[in-house]
């Protein structure tokens, strides 16, 4: 079924990112405890905004590799995420929340995979639980960290290390299940530029590199994220387009799914 949206998803803007200005404070050290080094990392990246945001819509363009070839397999020129979040998030690597993510390439769709808050489908039906709870596991796991200040959560230092040429001091987020998550903090800027954790596909690595801030809300971004598994490079997503705290209908998210009008990805 098509729907012609007449919210602000229709009129979504090209985002004009303010310039990110030099960051004045002190180099994280190896006396810094994991706990200052997280909440000076939410402060930097937009403070309660940025912990609790309602929703979150990226739209950009996408490279996909395979692990046996140097060329890339695929490329997608109109990659989009939609996401309702949970602010109450608990389990680190679990389907959470909405989400709808959606693939194409001169207009034609490659793939769309969404969960609604119980169900996950994508564009070939629903997915069986078993099958669902894997995939999941495989790729959720950034937005822990917005949790990881809270009671039943700890925190660990971990050795230094490095991305892209950027010192990162590295954290581990353990929920309280017991499963963990690193991420790996700019000792300079403060930006979140890496997380890795171990999934059904093997250990998962995230880098984030050129971050914007959105004025309002004040929202730091990471416009471009690499994907690796296992240390192989996966995928590269580079968004052009950030929208946060945009309405989203609840049915975006539910099966079968809704063709939506939108402005190409630019």
């Amino acid at each position: 079924m098509k729907l012609a949206l007449k919210l602000a998803v229709v009129a979504l803007m090209v985002m004009t990112p303010a310039p990110l200005l030099a960051n004045d404070d002190p180099v994280i050290t190896a006396a810094d405890t994991p706990r200052a080094i997280l909440e000076r990392a939410i402060e930097v990246a937009g403070g309660d905004v940025w912990l609790a945001p309602q929703t979150l819509f990226l739209a950009g363009r996408a490279t996909f590799y395979s692990p046996d070839s140097a060329t890339p397999r695929a490329e997608a020129d109109d990659y989009r995420m939609w996401r309702a979040m949970n602010s109450a998030r608990t389990v680190s690597h679990g389907a959470d929340g909405k989400v709808r993510i959606a693939a194409r390439q001169d207009g034609r769709l490659m793939f769309e995979v969404g969960f609604d808050g119980e169900t996950t489908w994508t564009e070939r039906g629903v997915m069986p639980r078993a099958e669902a709870d894997a995939y999941w596991a495989s790729n959720f796991g950034f937005g822990i960290i917005r949790s990881a200040l809270r009671d039943g959560f700890r925190l660990e230092r971990a050795p230094d290390s490095e991305t892209g040429g950027h010192a990162l001091a590295m954290i581990r987020v353990i929920d309280p299940a017991g499963q963990a998550t690193l991420f790996g903090i700019d000792t300079s800027s403060h930006y979140i530029r890496y997380m890795g954790f171990v999934t059904p596909r093997g250990f998962h690595v995230r880098t984030y590199d050129d971050f914007v801030m959105l004025d309002d809300p004040r929202w730091l971004q990471a416009r471009e994220v690499t994907l690796y598994y296992n240390g192989v490079k996966a995928n590269t997503v580079r968004w052009s387009r950030i929208e946060v705290n945009l309405p989203i209908p609840a049915n975006q998210f539910s099966w079968p799914g809704t063709t939506i009008d939108l402005p190409p990805v630019p």
